[in-house]
């Protein structure tokens, strides 16, 4: 992680407005190559449950987002020192800021609320993401996040986690698609000596209306990227959300869906809502 923050520090100036194609590409393909060669890598947690668009907050702007969701079918009880997901209630505040027109980040806090002494602040994650710009006109929207966090041990079995989170998407006039394929690895915790997991996440929705679309999202985690877990086995974890999309106003956002889960290991009968709003600079919106 190291060799991230002094590469940023000394080769990329992100903050300033000169930024050119040759220094956005070097780090799209200095992070791919990071997170490739150094396998330091975690799946998506009932906490944010969303597949990224390429495209990043505005330039100057910021997004201030709620994440609700609650699990009617999770676990009933406690596993490696891990409390139960059965009628556990998520709440994830995030904010987001836009630097440039191609690089933002993300900074979440999670909240539990459940009986058994399970209401609690879970944990926080920063998510730096960066995209291709859309005036380069590239036929598929292309961006790459890398989010780094902590949550406690009652609610993980790992406690520091390193996720990347490559990102790609694409318009067929009412046809929105988004793939997400995920890599995960723990930090500290239970798996810190395991490799690098593999997460496919993937959305599909269609514009039934000017202000309403609907669809579904998929979520998956099949294990170490060197071995795949055994599905006849079920420790896999295989989810599918049906969704609705609301385009309500430019600022806002609105996210809702209910997912089933198709193996032991993967939580069920889960309805989620994303709420978000945009705030702007001053004179610009």
């Amino acid at each position: 992680m190291n060799q991230v923050i002094e590469y940023l520090q000394f080769n990329v100036p992100i903050f300033t407005p000169y930024t050119n194609k040759i220094t956005c590409m070097k780090l799209l393909l200095f992070l791919f190559s990071f997170c490739f060669c150094h396998l330091e890598l975690f799946a998506q947690e009932n906490y944010e449950i969303q597949i990224y668009g390429a495209q990043t907050v505005e330039k100057g702007s910021t997004m201030l987002e709620l994440h609700s969701n609650f699990t009617f079918g999770g676990r009933t009880f406690m596993q490696d020192g891990v409390y139960p997901t059965h009628n556990l209630l998520h709440e994830t505040i995030e904010i987001t800021h836009g630097f440039n027109e191609w690089f933002e980040t993300g900074f979440y806090l999670f909240n539990a609320i459940g009986s058994d002494n399970r209401t609690n602040i879970v944990g926080s994650h920063i998510r730096p993401r960066v995209m291709v710009p859309e005036k380069w006109k590239w036929p598929v929207g292309i961006g790459l996040s890398a989010e780094l966090g902590y949550q406690k041990l009652q609610y993980s079995t790992d406690d520091w986690t390193l996720e990347i989170r490559p990102v790609i998407d694409k318009t067929w006039k009412k046809l929105y698609v988004a793939f997400n394929p995920a890599f995960g690895k723990s930090l500290h915790g239970l798996n810190e000596k395991n490799g690098f997991d593999f997460s496919p996440n993937l959305k599909a929705s269609y514009q039934v209306t000017q202000k309403a679309a609907f669809g579904f999202e998929y979520f998956g985690s099949v294990g170490d990227i060197s071995m795949f877990d055994p599905y006849q086995y079920k420790q896999q974890q295989h989810q599918l959300f049906f969704v609705i999309d609301l385009d309500l106003s430019k600022d806002w956002e609105f996210n809702a869906g209910y997912g089933l889960g198709f193996t032991e290991t993967s939580d069920n009968d889960i309805f989620k809502v994303i709420i978000g709003y945009r705030l702007h600079k001053k004179g610009k919106k």
